[in-house]
């Protein structure tokens, strides 16, 4: 058979991988199957010119299979023949049959109402390189000369899970990024060398970027704009800056890696029940202005309905007016955490499984961290009497989980303010924070409006996830390192 694509050959392939599951193993295996057709298509740009482009069909076919009562394995494949998924099912078994046997196995998911999410774009699904290449050009030509790179993308997700328990679902995203720089040159350092505060292989760049569920909302030129803008504004006189504790405002890129930061540690369900998350439930642990949601039936969202166990997805409160109230998690930790509080209220449950949740703990589909009354970048910044305005943070890494402290560098612009002004760059700064207390009470601003961001470049579900998140003005920022002392 070819290489299955459309709804009813992925429901097929599901299908044939359980009765398979049902004649090798008998009628006592749990299983749940899950075929993934996954259209990756990207143009990538440098030297303001298109210098690729590719397109990628996959699909993936995974099953996770549990016998003797919580034996259990997991394989996948990307073939799917008759023989290969014969194959693929008795790898499973055999995997399981030398299992240790695994007293927290969740059983499965069985049937239930079906999730009804935003579903795919046809523009977006069959849009062509002449469409992302439309896109590059937008972006390229609002930076007014200056040098770009970057990349834009289109997503088709489709998947069918189905288990023995009775579960069978089917559902489609799409997904558009654009995702760019534009580099100008940089003035000379103090001391002469290129570069703020002598760094010489600093370079002046900004950053343009979202993601849309629809190529045709993707504004790409107001992003080519945005990033010209910032890499003009470090062509600026470089500042001196003294490491230290500062506030700071953090632009939606940056605030979209303390979001995922908090959620793949903070309020992951496994970290609960390990005991490495520092979450106090219930409490008022962050500002009154913070509310954190996982929403992956929005109209807008670029999420399946469903997670990766079949489990549906809906709108879950993880923080309200700074207070936590629940943790995302998959079926294994939704049953170890029913088994740790005893005699505490239930956590909801939330559709957070992906393929690497076993190892890693389960998070949130479709976070919106909701906008408040900050007003405008500008705004946040005149209420800064010295301070530092953030666009972009990479390399972060988690340092410390119970504090959720993290490590990394700031990038793609960082200006010191003064009395409300932005006067000048002081290059990559290194810091090293808590998020959770960058963003306790009395110490975070929120403004007013929430831009969609790209969470990763990245095939199956992942791929297509976008966070919501506004600019934040935090009260302090820890910087640690590369600043003029």
């Amino acid at each position: 058979m070819s290489a299955p694509g459309t709804d009813e050959q992925l429901d097929a392939v599901v299908e044939r991988v359980l009765d398979e599951v049902r004649r090798q193993g008998g009628g006592a295996v749990e299983a749940t199957a899950r075929a993934d057709h996954h259209r990756l298509a990207l143009t990538r740009f440098a030297g303001s010119g298109i210098h690729q482009n590719t397109e990628d069909d996959r699909t993936t076919v995974h099953l996770r299979v549990a016998l003797d009562g919580g034996r259990s394995a997991s394989v996948s494949t990307t073939r799917t023949t008759t023989t290969a998924l014969a194959d693929l099912v008795s790898t499973a078994l055999a995997a399981a049959r030398l299992s240790p046997r695994d007293a927290a196995w969740p059983g499965l998911t069985g049937p239930g109402p079906a999730a009804s999410g935003a579903g795919p774009d046809d523009a977006t699904a069959a849009a062509g390189p002449a469409e992302r290449a439309a896109l590059v050009a937008a972006f390229v030509e609002a930076a007014g000369g200056l040098e770009t790179a970057g990349y834009a993308q289109t997503t088709l997700l489709t998947s069918a899970v189905a288990d023995t328990a009775g579960l069978h679902a089917r559902a489609a995203s799409t997904g558009a990024v654009v995702d760019g720089i534009a580099r100008a040159l940089p003035a000379s350092g103090l001391d002469g060398s290129p570069g703020p505060s002598g760094d010489a292989s600093f370079r002046a760049d900004g950053v343009g970027r979202a993601v849309s569920r629809s190529l045709a909302d993707l504004d790409a030129a107001a992003l080519g704009a945005r990033a010209a803008r910032r890499a003009r504004a470090q062509a600026a006189p470089a500042q001196p800056l003294r490491r230290g504790e500062l506030p700071v405002v953090l632009e939606p890129s940056a605030v979209l890696d303390v979001v995922a930061g908090l959620l793949s540690s903070t309020f992951s369900g496994r970290g609960l029940v390990e005991g490495t998350s520092g979450v106090r439930l219930g409490e008022q642990q962050l500002d009154p202005a913070l509310t954190l949601v996982d929403d992956p039936l929005h109209p807008s969202s670029t999420a399946l309905p469903f997670d990766t166990e079949g489990t549906p997805g809906r709108l879950t409160e993880l923080v309200r007016d700074g207070v936590p109230r629940a943790v995302t998690t998959d079926r294994r930790t939704v049953a170890a955490l029913a088994a740790t509080r005893s005699g505490l209220p239930a956590l909801p449950t939330t559709a957070g499984a992906h393929d690497a949740s076993d190892t890693w703990g389960p998070v949130a589909q479709a976070p919106v961290l909701s906008p408040g009354g900050g007003g405008s970048v500008d705004d946040l910044v005149a209420g800064l009497e010295h301070g530092l305005l953030v666009c972009d943070l990479w390399y972060t890494r988690l340092a410390e989980a119970r504090r959720s402290v993290w490590t990394g560098l700031t990038r793609n612009g960082t200006f010191l303010v003064r009395d409300g002004e932005v006067v000048g760059p002081v290059g990559v700064l290194r810091f090293t924070q808590s998020y959770l207390e960058a963003l306790a009470p009395g110490a975070v601003a929120v403004g007013s409006g929430a831009e969609a961001l790209p969470r990763a470049l990245t095939f199956g579900a992942a791929g297509t996830a976008r966070v919501v998140v506004p600019a934040l003005r935090l009260a302090r920022w820890n910087i640690t390192g590369g600043a003029a002392t």
